[in-house]
């Protein structure tokens, strides 16, 4: 079915366009994710959406659709809510902890996944760090265990990993990359650990968040990625049920002791780093150590207000 009426509608250029409701971005999506359309309407699709950037509307909508379209994994058999990493940006020249905070957050009885791709050229993936440190890489939604948990995005959302991909051919990122870093791969309630590189970017997902109603943490991470930049402390809000709280100002300037982390971004640096501080050789650094604190007690919130919903 061919979707040139939106391609219309959001393809006019960045005055000319018009964005969508809610509504129609989940129906293209839809479209978009089932293979309804051809080759060329996905590519002038993903270039339209690229110069007219996406509305908070267009995102929820597009969340929508990729919800129906996944596998979920079932609830952590504590009873708690999941903690969701987002890691899809990796590392280029800053070594990314992303593996790091979620092994803190195993040893408080935390369930983790962290979801993304197992590799991405010219740059060093969550994944292949997860990999040097021995940590599962899960291949079937039912597979995911307590603990750390690496889950490819291929193995729960096959039809938006496709769409991922189109970057290889056009050489943009797409709405795609943008979704995944909201996405909830659990049936039920999780906490996703959003991430943004630009300022404009923490607007749209703030909004986003409220509109789904989401269970989010939102922070500038290092490098794109869900996990603190540990030379500095940065602004992190919180939205329980949508509700959003400001728990943490960021300060200009950078700590005054520099983190111990490698000189290089490779996998197996980075793991050697990171099993040193899991082993106490050396210190986590204070903006991980703090983002860790927010994450416990926003789950704490997040199960007062289950139990005053039932």
């Amino acid at each position: 079915m061919s979707i040139s009426h939106y391609l219309k509608t959001i393809g006019r250029g960045a005055r000319g366009a018009r964005s969508l409701a809610r509504e129609q971005a989940e129906d293209l999506f839809a479209k978009i994710l089932d293979g309804d359309v051809t080759d060329l309407e996905i590519g002038a699709f993903c270039l339209a959406m690229r110069i007219k950037g996406e509305t908070p509307e267009e995102m929820a909508g597009f969340n929508d659709a990729a919800r129906l379209r996944q596998s979920v994994v079932a609830p952590a058999t504590s009873g708690q809510a999941t903690v969701i990493l987002p890691s899809y940006n990796g590392a280029r020249k800053l070594p990314v902890l992303t593996a790091l905070l979620g092994l803190l957050l195993a040893d408080k009885g935390i369930r983790v996944i962290a979801h993304g791709l197992d590799h991405d050229p010219g740059r060093t993936t969550v994944a292949e760090t997860f990999s040097a440190l021995g940590l599962p890489h899960r291949r079937h939604v039912d597979d995911v265990s307590d603990g750390v948990n690496f889950l490819p995005i291929d193995v729960f959302a096959p039809k938006l990993s496709k769409l991922l991909n189109v970057r290889k051919t056009v050489g943009l990122r797409n709405s795609a990359h943008s979704l995944v870093k909201i996405l909830n791969p659990v049936a039920g309630r999780a906490l996703v650990i959003g991430s943004y590189t630009h300022s404009a970017y923490a607007d749209i997902m703030a909004e986003t968040y409220r509109l789904i109603g989401a269970d989010a943490m939102l922070l500038r991470g290092i490098e794109g990625e869900s996990v603190a930049d540990a030379r500095k402390i940065q602004q992190i809000d919180v939205f329980v049920g949508g509700d959003q709280t400001q728990l943490q100002e960021a300060e200009k300037s950078l700590l005054a002791v520099a983190p111990d982390w490698p000189n290089e971004v490779s996998a197996e640096a980075t793991a050697d780093y990171i099993t040193d501080v899991m082993e106490r050789r050396r210190q986590v650094p204070e903006p991980i150590a703090r983002q860790v604190a927010h994450i416990e007690d926003t789950l704490r919130a997040m199960m007062g207000t289950h139990q005053r919903a039932t």
